[in-house]
């Protein structure tokens, strides 16, 4: 009985294509997270009806559009690609993001923008906890061809 119940118990072997999945989809929800919060940063709604903020082009809104669609991409792309791509993808995307929410979190270090810094230094810990799973996979996958 003691047995079966910790077996039970006992972590699940989760396949590398899950786990980068589970990153990529959790990253995905803290970047919508966080832009919805920035939404009460004061004065920040009113720059939107007024047009005076940063995507204020509709290439700049394509591009961001194009940027943030990424993330929620990969977390279908995990799972389909074949796991040579898959590793490849995941350790580039993983450190282009990784930059760039180290970038947000240093250029907006302020009061109001508190939030806003946790979110990225939570995001840029995931998206590097992507690369070293992927990079570890890759490393797996190259021991076992051998």
């Amino acid at each position: 009985m003691r047995s079966s119940l910790s077996n039970q118990w006992q972590e699940n072997e989760i396949s590398p294509q899950v786990r980068l999945s589970a990153l990529w989809a959790t990253v995905t929800l803290l970047y919508l997270y966080g832009d919805y919060f920035e939404l009460y940063v004061p004065h920040k709604t009113q720059g939107l009806v007024e047009s005076n903020h940063l995507l204020d082009s509709p290439l700049k809104l394509f591009l961001a559009a194009v940027l943030l669609s990424i993330p929620a991409l990969m977390v279908f792309l995990c799972i389909v690609l074949k796991p040579s791509i898959s590793q490849i993808l995941n350790i580039i995307i993983g450190l282009f993001f990784t930059i760039i929410m180290l970038l947000i979190a240093v250029t907006n270090i302020t009061a109001w923008r508190a939030f806003y810094v946790f979110y990225a230094l939570l995001e840029s810990t995931l998206t590097t906890m992507v690369v070293m799973y992927a990079w570890r996979w890759l490393k797996t996958a190259k021991t076992i061809l051998k």
